[in-house]
C-alpha cells in the first residue's frame, strides 16, 4: 500500500544489499563470491515471488480492477488525492486502450493549465494546444481536417528575377496572378469539404484571408511531434505540399473550438466517439510546482496502466 511503482523501494534495498556485503568483504570473501551469492538468492526469490500475489487484474478494462494498482502507484507521489487521480489515469487510459495492439504510453497527453485546484483536472478524448487559432473562426464540428506539414505561405523562390512594368494596367494585374493562385490554393481545399487547416508553419496574410473567406479554420502547431500526435488523433496523413487533400489522407475530427480555461487559451480537438487513439489529461493547480509534481504521479499511473496490459 505505502510503495507505489516500486522505484524508491528498489534504491532503499539495493542500498541494504550493499551495506551488509560490506560485512561480507570485512570477512575476506571475494568480490565474485558475495555476486554468487545474491545471484542464488535472486534466483530463489524469483521462485517464491510468485506464490505471494495478492490481487491479479484479469481484464484491463475493468475500471474497479486496474484502479487498485493505479491508485497505489499514485499514492506513493501524491498522497491524499490519490482517488481523484487515479479516477482520471483509469479514464484516459481505459478510453484509448486498442483492441488487439499494445497499449502505447505516448498515446496519453499532459497539458499543464495554471490556476484552480487538482480537484479542476479533468480528460479529454483527443488533444488540447495550449494556443489560439489564426483566423476569425473558432469553432468547427464533425470536420473534415487537412494536416499540412510546410508553412502556408508564398514561398520566395532562390534566383532572383526582374520584372518589367510597361503600363499601369500591368502593375494591376502582376499582384492579382499571385492572389488568384492563392485563392484557388484554397478554395481546392475547402471543395474536398474540410473545414479545418493545420499547418506545422507559419501562416502567410494572404492565405490567411483567403481561409477566413472561405470559412475555414485555421490552427498552427509549432512542434512537428504535436503535430504527428494530432494525425494519430484524427486519422490524417500529413501533406508536405499544399494540395487538396484525397479523401484517405484528410482526418476527421468531431469538435474543435477554442476555449479559455482559468486565463489560458486553449484550441481542442475533442473526438466524441468511444475510441480515440488519444487523450488529454489537463491538470490544473495553483503552481507550476505542484502541477509538475502530479505529472510526475500521471506518468506512474499510465506506466503501471501499460505494464497490467502486459501481466495482470
Amino acid at each position: 500500500q505505502e510503495c507505489g511503482d516500486g522505484t524508491n523501494f528498489v534504491l532503499v534495498f539495493a542500498g541494504a544489499l550493499l551495506e551488509n556485503a560490506e560485512e561480507l568483504i570485512h570477512m575476506g570473501l571475494s568480490v565474485t563470491e558475495i555476486i554468487e551469492g545474491y545471484e542464488l538468492a535472486a534466483k530463489k526469490a524469483a521462485e517464491i515471488l510468485p506464490d505471494l500475489v495478492v490481487d491479479k487484474v484479469s481484464d484491463p478494462r475493468s475500471r474497479e480492477e486496474v484502479t487498485r494498482p493505479i491508485r497505489t502507484s499514485v499514492m506513493s507521489k501524491q498522497y491524499g488525492n490519490e482517488d481523484f487521480l487515479s479516477k482520471l489515469i483509469v479514464d484516459a487510459c481505459i478510453s484509448i486502450l486498442p483492441e488487439k495492439a499494445n497499449f502505447n504510453v505516448d498515446n496519453i497527453r499532459v497539458s499543464k493549465i495554471l490556476g484552480q485546484g487538482i480537484y479542476g483536472s479533468s480528460v479529454v478524448q483527443g488533444m488540447v494546444f495550449k494556443r489560439q487559432v489564426e483566423g476569425d473562426f473558432s469553432k468547427a464540428e464533425d470536420c473534415k481536417v487537412a494536416v499540412y506539414s510546410c508553412p502556408m505561405d508564398m514561398m520566395q523562390t532562390e534566383t532572383k528575377g526582374t520584372v518589367l512594368l510597361k503600363s499601369a494596367k500591368e502593375l494591376l494585374e502582376f499582384t492579382s496572378g499571385e492572389e488568384k493562385q492563392v485563392e484557388d490554393h484554397v478554395k481546392a481545399i475547402a471543395d474536398t469539404g474540410c473545414k479545418a487547416i493545420v499547418t506545422g508553419g507559419k501562416v502567410g496574410e494572404l492565405y490567411l484571408h483567403y481561409c477566413n473567406k472561405y470559412k475555414l479554420l485555421v490552427v498552427r502547431l509549432m512542434s512537428k511531434f504535436d503535430l504527428r500526435r494530432l494525425c494519430r488523433a484524427t486519422g490524417a496523413t500529413p501533406l508536405p505540399r499544399l494540395t487538396p487533400p484525397t479523401p484517405d489522407e484528410a482526418g476527421h475530427c468531431d469538435q474543435i473550438r477554442v476555449d479559455e480555461i482559468g486565463e489560458t487559451t486553449v484550441v481542442v480537438f475533442r473526438q466524441e466517439k468511444v475510441e480515440s487513439a488519444i487523450s488529454t489529461i489537463v491538470i490544473r493547480g495553483a503552481t507550476d510546482n505542484i502541477m509538475d509534481d502530479v505529472e510526475r504521479a500521471v506518468d506512474d499511473g499510465v506506466n503501471t496502466f501499460k505494464a497490467l496490459t502486459k501481466d495482470g
